[in-house]
C-alpha cells in the first residue's frame, strides 16, 4: 500500500474538520459487537452492528431499507445502522469522518473514487474474499476495481456504461438513417450535420447556416465520462498510462481526437461548453429534444423515459482504426479499512447478499438506475426488457466487452478538472489543440506528482 505525503497533508487537514462534523454514530468503535459472521465457533446468538452509508434519492432510499430489513432477517446477528443523503452531501462528509477514523463499516463509493479510498488508505483489500466467495465469471465488472497489482477493492453495485442514445423522431424528420454498429466517429458528424438545425430552419450542410444560432445540435456531450474519454481513447490516445500515475495527454491521437471535436464545436454539430449554459443542466439537452444523439451512460435511460421522447440506443463510434471504447464506472461496495475484523466480516456478509441474490439484483433493476452486476439477471428479461424504452438495452451488455475506467486514481478529481480547464480553452476556440494539450498534460503531471512522487 503506497501512502504519500499528500495522503497526510490530506489527513491533517480534515482532522481539523472533524470536529464539527455532526455525528452519526461510530460504527467502527468495536463495542457494540461480539460475533464474528462467517467465521463458525456456535456466535449465532451473538450481535453485530455495522453502519452502512450511501448516497441516494426518495425512491432508491426506500429500495435500499427494504433490501436492509430482508438482510437482517436472514442474518439476525446482524444489525445494520444507515448513513444516507445526496449524492454531493454524501462525500464531502464521507472524507471528513475517514480523516477523522468515524467512517462506516461499509459504504457505497462512486466507482470514480475507489482507488482514491485504496491508495489513501481508507479501504480494506477485498482479494482473498472475493476469491474465495464469488465466481468471477458470474458478474460483469469486478475488474474494474483492480488495481494495477491485481488487488481488489471493491464489489460492484451497479454499472454504468456509456453507449449512443439517438432520437428516432429527429432522425425520421430529417431523413437520416439510424445509427448502426458499424458507425465510425465520421460516420456520426456526417449524420449529425443533417440534424443539426440553426434558427432559420438550415441544417449545418446548408449555405448560410448560422452556427451561433442553433436551435437543434447533431450530438451533444460534455465532460470525461459523456464526452471526450471516448473519443480520445477510440482515436488511440488517452489521459493516463497504465498505472494512472502519469499524463499522455500531449499526444499525436489525441490532437486527432480533439481536432475532430473542435471542428464539430465550431460547425455547430456539437455543443460546446458555452451551448450548454442555455439549458438547466449539462444533461438537460437529449431529453428536451434539442439533440439528435448524445454519449449517456445507462442512468440516462430515466431522463429520456420521463420526458417521453422516441428513442434507442447503439454502440459507440469507431476510431480511424477501428477500435471502440465506452466509459464506464462501476458504483461499488467498500469496506473500511479501520472496521474490527467482526465488522467487516459482517460488512461482507452484506455485500455478499448484494452480489450473489438474484432476487436483490432483481428487486434493484427494477428501479431502473444502473446495469445489474449478476449476468444471470442483466442477461435475463429483467434487465433487457425492464421497458419499452430503449428497445436495444443489449447495448449496455454488448459495450462491457470494450469497456474502460475512466483512469481512476487517487487524485481523479483533481486531474479531471485541470483537464477540463485546458479542454474547454481548445473547445471555445480560447487556445489551439496543441496548445490545450501541452498545458493540460503539464498541469494534470504535476497533480499527479504531487501524491505519487513525493
Amino acid at each position: 500500500m503506497k501512502k504519500r505525503k499528500g495522503f497526510y497533508s490530506w489527513v491533517t487537514a480534515l482532522l481539523l474538520i472533524s470536529i464539527i462534523v455532526s455525528g452519526c454514530g461510530n460504527a467502527s468503535d468495536g463495542k457494540t459487537g461480539t460475533a464474528s459472521p462467517g467465521t463458525g465457533g456456535g456466535e449465532e446468538d451473538k450481535k453485530v452492528e455495522i453502519l452502512l452509508g450511501y448516497y441516494s434519492s426518495d425512491s432508491s432510499d426506500a429500495k435500499m431499507k427494504e433490501l436492509i430489513e430482508q438482510f437482517e432477517e436472514k442474518h439476525p446477528n446482524i444489525t445494520v445502522k444507515t448513513q444516507s443523503a445526496p449524492y454531493g452531501q454524501f462525500y464531502q462528509k464521507l472524507d471528513t469522518q475517514i480523516a477523522a477514523g468515524q467512517a462506516p463499516d461499509v459504504w457505497l463509493s462512486d466507482g470514480v473514487y475507489v482507488m482514491k479510498y485504496a491508495q489513501r488508505g481508507a479501504a480494506k483489500d477485498l482479494t482473498d474474499w472475493i476469491a474465495k466467495d464469488l465466481k468471477a465469471d458470474e458478474y460483469y465488472g469486478l475488474d474494474f476495481n483492480k488495481d494495477a497489482d491485481g488487488r481488489y477493492w471493491g464489489v460492484p453495485q451497479g454499472i454504468q456504461v456509456g453507449v449512443l442514445f439517438y432520437n428516432k423522431d429527429l432522425f425520421d424528420k430529417a431523413g437520416v438513417a439510424y445509427p448502426t454498429n458499424e458507425w465510425t466517429w465520421e460516420d456520426l458528424k456526417a449524420s449529425a450535420a443533417k440534424l443539426t438545425v440553426d434558427a432559420g430552419g438550415k441544417t449545418a450542410e446548408d449555405t448560410g447556416f448560422d452556427a451561433a444560432s442553433v436551435n437543434q445540435f447533431g450530438l451533444t456531450f460534455f465532460s470525461i465520462t459523456e464526452g471526450w474519454f471516448s473519443v480520445m481513447k477510440s482515436y488511440g490516445g488517452g489521459a493516463l498510462d497504465e498505472k494512472a500515475e502519469n499524463s499522455i495527454i500531449n499526444s499525436p491521437e489525441n490532437k486527432q481526437a480533439f481536432e475532430w471535436m473542435v471542428d464539430g464545436m465550431q460547425r455547430g454539430i456539437i455543443t460546446d461548453p458555452v451551448d450548454l449554459k442555455s439549458f438547466q443542466s449539462n444533461t438537460a439537452v437529449f431529453p428536451s429534444g434539442s439533440a439528435a444523439m448524445r454519449i449517456g451512460i445507462y442512468a440516462r435511460v430515466q431522463a429520456a423515459n420521463e420526458a417521453g421522447l422516441n428513442y434507442d440506443v447503439t454502440l459507440l463510434p469507431k476510431g480511424p482504426d477501428g477500435k471502440r471504447v465506452s466509459p464506464v464506472i462501476a458504483n461499488s461496495w467498500v469496506i473500511n479499512q479501520k472496521s474490527s475484523d467482526e465488522k467487516a466480516q459482517a460488512a461482507w456478509e452484506w455485500i455478499k447478499y448484494w452480489a450473489t441474490e438474484d432476487d436483490v439484483q432483481k428487486q434493484w433493476t427494477e428501479l431502473g438506475e444502473a446495469v445489474p452486476v449478476k449476468k444471470s439477471v442483466a442477461e435475463s428479461e429483467v434487465f433487457l426488457k425492464a421497458g419499452e424504452q430503449p428497445a436495444n438495452r443489449q447495448a449496455f451488455l454488448d459495450s462491457l466487452e470494450f469497456a474502460q475506467t475512466l483512469d481512476n486514481n487517487a487524485v481523479w478529481e483533481e486531474w479531471v478538472g485541470k483537464f477540463n480547464e485546458h479542454a474547454e480553452r481548445a473547445f471555445l476556440g480560447d487556445a489551439t489543440v496543441d496548445q490545450a494539450l501541452s498545458e493540460a498534460d503539464a498541469a494534470v503531471q504535476a497533480v499527479l506528482d504531487d501524491f505519487y512522487k513525493k
